[in-house]
């Protein structure tokens, strides 16, 4: 297995290499545009890696990897519309830079090009799972708006739908460059396993990054969870908590319309801090991603394959073992 900044010198140079039509500009500029913005590539790394894990030739997953990293990142052009997001890894979305419309459009483009990527492997399997991925995704999307209107989504409610709007994208790329390679089911499956709870672990991260993270390096603004009332681990473990002052003063600032960013995303902190529900997600943290260590330990590959892919994983749960 090659290392991961080789795998993602190949996804970048074959994203760069895209050539899109010229006319009509406002459709095609902001695509090239998003996809210059970069990323950690994650997804189509992990296809890579798989399919040479399982005896395959990266070469051949190739266009199956920028396939799923394209549909990754129509998936933000929408996301950035339905939570009106300014900046997406440092710079302007493209809703902003352009217009709604031109999101919108250029973002169903965006999901036919991955589509004709995918194809391009004519395996029918892969088009399946690419399929049912795809249709999870917009479920777990369609929870996360529902959940912004309620005040009792569980534990059990918020990681169903952090595994449909994300992981199942990371299991979806392992399994598909296992697939390509000619794997088994049982270790194809075993892949995607490791990759859905590595996805859960990554997920979670990011809830907790959102919130004490560095912009220069998360590459959005802090607070915008907290702005936006979306249900994650952290808030709806404050809001079970809460209790007395901390109940009412969480009630202030999730409702209170003239509140500031600065101000409120300070004080829902201070009390994430005082009821000490980040801790809580460290642990949720460490346990889904000894799922996905524990899944790569089951999967029948060489020793040295099995720990890059641990030692990524515990580096997207942001453990350094």
């Amino acid at each position: 297995m090659k290392t991961f900044q080789a795998y993602l010198e190949m996804v970048n140079q074959a994203i760069a290499s895209i050539a899109y039509p010229e006319r009509p500009l406002h459709l095609y500029e902001p695509i090239a545009y998003h996809m210059s913005l970069g990323g950690k590539r994650i997804r189509p790394v992990l296809t890579l890696m798989a399919c040479e894990a399982m005896g395959g030739d990266a070469e051949k997953a190739l266009d199956a990897a920028v396939g799923l990293e394209m549909f990754h990142n129509f998936t933000l052009l929408h996301d950035d519309v339905m939570d009106n997001a300014d900046v997406r890894r440092g710079q302007l979305t493209v809703h902003r830079r352009w217009n709604d419309n031109t999101a919108i459009l250029s973002g169903d483009t965006m999901l036919t090009i991955a589509t004709q990527f995918i194809a391009r492997s004519r395996d029918l399997r892969l088009m399946d799972l690419f399929n049912k991925t795809a249709i999870e995704i917009y479920e777990g999307q369609q929870w996360d708006m529902d959940y912004e209107q309620r005040s009792d989504v569980t534990d059990e409610e918020y990681i169903n739908m952090i595994r449909l709007k994300t992981s199942v994208l990371l299991g979806c790329a392992l399994k598909t460059g296992a697939l390509i390679a000619g794997a088994d089911e049982a270790d194809a499956d075993l892949l995607y396993d490791a990759g859905v709870n590595m996805g859960l672990a990554f997920q979670l991260r990011d809830d907790v990054l959102d919130v004490w993270g560095d912009p220069a390096t998360f590459g959005k603004e802090i607070g915008g969870d907290i702005m936006q009332g979306k249900k994650t681990y952290l808030l709806i473990n404050a809001m079970r908590l809460a209790q007395g002052d901390d109940a009412d003063e969480l009630r202030h600032w999730l409702n209170d319309p003239y509140a500031t960013r600065v101000n409120k995303v300070a004080g829902v902190t201070a009390l994430y801090e005082r009821l000490g529900v980040r801790q809580l997600a460290e642990d949720a943290i460490a346990r889904y991603n000894d799922l996905a260590v524990a899944a790569f330990n089951q999967v029948n590959m060489a020793d040295a394959d099995r720990q890059a892919f641990v030692q990524l994983a515990n580096r997207l749960a942001g453990r350094n073992y």
